[in-house]
Parts: C-alpha cells; structure tokens; sequence
C-alpha cells in the first residue's frame, strides 16, 4: 500500500541526526515570493506531534502563523517599498523612511515579527523619552509602527497589532496661536508692500496651506467668478521642488473667495506680468501664481524669508531695538489657524469651516479650534435672547400711580 503525499498545509515530522524530533508546516508565502515555513523542535516525536497539530488547528481556524525568518525590518522594508511607496506623497514616504532606518529598525529590527511583544514596544519608546526625544516625536514613531504592523495583521502574518496595546506618550497640548480681526487686519496691511500679499492673505483669508498656495496656478483661478480650485501642492522634498497632490482627497476642494482676495489676486496678477516684461528673455513660463522674478516656481524657503522680513523686521540700525509690531509674530502655518478662529468667532458653521479648509473630519476641526467654541457659543445664546426674548416697551412719559401701579 502505497503512502499518501501530505498536502501543503498537513505538516510533517521528521528525526534529526542528533535525535531530536522536528515538524514543520508551510504558512505562506515570504513578502519576496518564497514559502514560508514553521518549524518546530523537541526531545520527543510526541512534543513536536502537539505543536504541529496545535500549529494546523490555528491554520483551519484561519488564525496567522507566522515564520521565524521574517523579522521586523524584513517586514518594513517590504512595507514602506510595496505599501507605503505607491500611495503617499514623497514628502510623508521621507518622514515614514526615516521613522524606519533610523530608530525603528536599529532598536526592533532583529526581533522575528511573530514575537515582538508590547514590552518591545513599551521599552523602545520610553528609550527615546529617556534619550530627550519630544513626546510628540516618540507618538509619531508608534504611530508609524502601528501602521506598518496593521497591514502585517491584514496580510495574516501575524495575529494583533502589539503596537496598539501600548499607551503613545502624554504629549503637552500645542496652543493654537492666531490672529484677533484687528492684528489680521494690520498684518495683511503691513503685507501690502510684499510681492507675496496675495500668498498671505489667501492664507489668512481662506485657510490655504503653504504646499497648496505655492502649488496655485492661474488656469485654477478665476477671478470674474471669485473662485479657485486646490488641485495640487508644491512640496520640497530631497533639495527638489515637487508637484504633488493634495494632502488628502477633501483637500482637493473649490473655494469661493472673499472680494479682499480677489483683489489681491488682481495686484499680483498685474505684478507678475510687469516682472514678466522685465524677465524678458529669462522668463520661463510656468503657470504658478507665485513664481521668482523669472517665473521658475517659488522655493517655501523663500516665501517664509519673506515672512519673517514682515513678522520679524530686523533693527533699522545696529544697536537699536527691532520695530514694535501691531501683531505677533506667529508661525505661517498659524495664518491658517487665524483663518478658522475668525470665521468661527464670527459664528460660521464648523461643517463649512472644515470644507473649507479641506479638513477629512469635521470633528478634528471642532477639537482643534475648541478654544473658540465659549465665545462662539455665548455669541448663540446672546442671538437667542434676541429672538426670544420679551422686547421691552418704550413709554416716553410717565403716568401718575393708580392704587399702586404704573399705567
């Protein structure tokens, strides 16, 4: 009678020369293509006998097993080539590489994916605590490593996500900095002398973030209309300017422009065609809104030089004090804060305020701008009382008492 040939997923037991006992079952495939084998080891045939037949139980319960070959640097290399590479922008592929090659694999790298534990985890992060890394460094660091293991749970190579059993650390909350209606009022004045006011009041205006203000060009403004249409941003990434898209699909959005902008888009059009002439033959034709002076697209180095020449003025003279400004000297990206805080002081709906600035969530707009929320709300209720409440009647003169009252 001749033996049945055991199938890929029934295992097998074989003696080794030294008289140990070894099973083995195939539970994949490795990320390069090859089969992916476990193997187990013990004194006797009965040991290795209960593993592999614990091992095939797990397999029909679809349950993953994961192969002692594949470590966690393997599994993040291939997870930052196959996964990561084809669907974000070079600039989140950069910090997500970085995150990698430079703290996770060096510190987590050797362990086999399948035994990384929560104390791994738990340990690598408070190691960067302990070596004076920002809290806020250390979440984002847990937050790469949970991604990359999600896809390894999908890919059922291993069984949970440990990653998400480890608290991230307590990260001090970042006061949201933003303008008041009369300092964004004397800023966008003081920008007035800029080549790049438009740039400036698009941002404090409508919310626009630097990559998408940078990434304008004139075919997605129309200014008979007042509209634009954020379909791309310009990104520096590796000491080169790139075009990529935008940071998420509800950023790709219309926006309708307030008549302040319009105008400004107006100046700067005039402005761009006035340097154009001077250019001359140096003019290289690139579409963008804001561009150097020979039309090449505008390096955020540069535009944030220009910035700071208006947010922080250097002294007119040595020795003397910098000028005193009639607002502060917040970030740019706080020009984006002041755009939100204004609409919702002024009692704008959040729901708009989140599509405007092409927020994913209206929640995330409502937890970042929560400091605004009390006065926006004793705004409603002061509206209420109008509505509402009895009017009072006005009686110019003043009757004499009847048994006590007023009439």
């Amino acid at each position: 009678m001749s033996r049945r040939k055991r199938g890929n997923n029934e295992g097998s037991i074989y003696k080794m020369q030294d008289g140990r006992w070894r099973a083995a079952v195939t539970i994949g495939k490795n990320p390069d293509g090859s089969l992916a084998r476990k193997v187990y080891t013990a004194a006797t045939r009965h040991e290795v006998k209960d593993q592999l037949t614990d091992a095939l139980k797990d397999l029909k319960s679809g349950i993953p097993i994961v192969s002692e070959k594949q470590t966690v640097a393997n599994f993040l290399g291939h997870w930052l080539h196959q996964v990561v590479t084809p669907r974000v922008r070079p600039k989140t592929l950069r910090t997500y590489s970085d995150h990698v090659k430079n703290h996770i694999a060096p510190a987590l790298g050797e362990i086999p994916l399948g035994k990384l534990s929560p104390q791994n985890v738990r340990e690598f992060l408070n190691a960067k605590l302990e070596a004076k890394f920002h809290p806020r460094t250390v979440k984002h660091l847990l937050v790469t490593l949970r991604a990359a293991l999600a896809v390894a749970v999908k890919d059922g190579q291993i069984p949970r996500n440990v990653a998400t059993l480890v608290d991230p650390p307590r990260v001090p909350k970042r006061e949201v900095q933003a303008f008041d209606p009369e300092q964004a009022r004397a800023f966008l004045e003081a920008a007035r002398t800029s080549r790049l006011e438009a740039a400036y009041t698009s941002a404090v205006a409508v919310g626009m973030r630097q990559g998408e203000i940078l990434g304008l060009q004139w075919p997605e403004l129309d200014l008979e209309s007042g509209r634009l249409t954020v379909r791309a941003a310009l990104q520096r990434v590796d000491k080169k300017l790139v075009q990529v898209e935008p940071k998420s699909e509800r950023s790709r959005r219309p926006i309708l422009l307030p008549a302040v902008l319009v105008a400004s888009f107006a100046r700067r059009k005039a402005d761009q065609d006035l340097e154009r002439k001077w250019a001359g033959t140096r003019w290289q034709e690139t579409g963008y809104v804001f561009t150097t002076r020979i039309g090449t697209p505008m390096d955020p180095r540069d535009l944030l030089r220009d910035y700071y020449k208006i947010t922080r003025p250097k002294p007119k003279r040595k020795g003397e004090q910098a000028p005193k400004l009639p607002f502060p000297p917040i970030r740019f990206h706080d020009l984006r804060h002041s755009a939100a805080t204004l609409l919702l002081a002024q009692g704008v709906s959040p729901r708009y305020i989140a599509e405007l600035l092409g927020h994913s969530r209206v929640s995330f707009t409502m937890e970042t701008y929560a400091h605004v929320l009390p006065e926006v709300q004793k705004q409603a209720a002061t509206k209420m009382d109008e509505i509402l409440g009895p009017k009072p009647v006005a009686t110019s003169v003043a009757t004499k008492p009847v048994s006590g009252r007023v009439v």
